[in-house]
């Protein structure tokens, strides 16, 4: 894979998340405002500079497709900030993708999830952060396995009064997606996934994929790390194929994800411009099929790289 040309955002090739056009490779911002674990109390805030020049240098490399949320912050530093200081006023093909439903007190704190009534107020945070009229595609983030009617159904209403264009879902069950559809359109599924993470959800991704819904992972390279990124070694299988095709065992990890499906989409997270590269230009690794046979055999004995 090693190559002296600039591999664009365009190689992972497009999916429609409703009307909007998305390269499948894109940008999660959620490392954006701190540097260490993410989301926790103690984070030390990154360099505001250095953040936004990889947001810009993200959308010179062809990604017009970034998650964020207005849970997205560290002492002094907004991940929805930085986006609107780096990006505004916004590329017209640029797509933002936002969370609801979590919440946290200035001091970073955890607070309940949202109410269908407080969901308007986190919307319009959203909005205002980000210096918007309206947002892409607002994501409602579950935890658990209750009824998400109540709560998807005061989404579906702001989206009908104009302020969110399309609606998608985060951490959630097969049942929760039938449940949103039959209240309003889901155009994608953001839920945890990587090799060797959760292969018990292969088949809803694939369903995902026959419903016309994006499935985009989360932690698709951290794995079991999570906040704290990708731990320990990698395993023997993908350090096969990364040296193979002279590419990094992230990179593989990205494609691997990519080749789950043309509705997969990627959201790698990083404050590293050269990671970014690196990310990025996994979009173009093409795998073989003895390749992703040897990888999803990893992937279904829960190996995690």
């Amino acid at each position: 894979m090693t190559t002296t040309e600039t591999i664009t955002a365009t190689a992972s090739g497009t999916w429609t998340l409703g009307d909007l056009t998305v390269n499948r490779i894109g940008f999660g911002a959620m490392r954006l405002p701190q540097t260490g674990e993410a989301l926790i109390e103690a984070a030390t805030p990154r360099d505001r500079d250095q953040a936004v020049a990889v947001l810009r240098r993200a959308v010179e490399l062809g990604v017009n497709h970034i998650d964020t949320a207005a849970f997205y912050f560290s002492p002094l530093r907004s991940a929805n900030e930085l986006i609107n200081r780096a990006l505004g006023p916004y590329p017209d093909d640029l797509v933002i993708t936002t969370k609801v439903g979590p919440g946290r007190d200035p001091s970073g704190h955890w607070m309940p999830h949202a109410t269908p009534g407080q969901l308007r107020g986190q919307v319009e945070e959203n909005l205002r952060q980000l210096g918007r009229d309206h947002l892409d595609v607002v994501n409602l983030r579950v935890v658990g396995t209750d009824s998400i009617a109540e709560r998807f159904g005061a989404l579906a209403e702001l989206r009908a009064a104009g302020l969110i264009r399309h609606l998608g879902l985060s951490n959630v069950h097969p049942h929760h997606v039938a449940e949103a559809r039959a209240i309003a359109p889901v155009v994608c599924v953001q839920n945890q996934y990587g090799i060797g993470v959760r292969p018990d959800h292969d088949a809803f991704v694939r369903e995902c994929g026959e419903q016309g819904i994006a499935y985009v992972p989360f932690y698709s390279i951290a794995g079991a790390g999570r906040e704290a990124g990708s731990q320990g070694a990698a395993d023997g299988e993908v350090l096969a194929v990364a040296r193979a095709h002279g590419a990094s065992p992230t990179q593989v990890r990205l494609a691997w994800t990519l080749h789950r499906g043309p509705h997969v989409l990627a959201i790698p997270g990083t404050g590293d411009p050269d990671h970014l590269t690196a990310n990025v230009a996994a979009g173009a690794l093409r795998l073989t099929e003895d390749e992703l046979a040897a990888l999803d055999a990893l992937h279904r004995r829960g190996g995690v790289a």
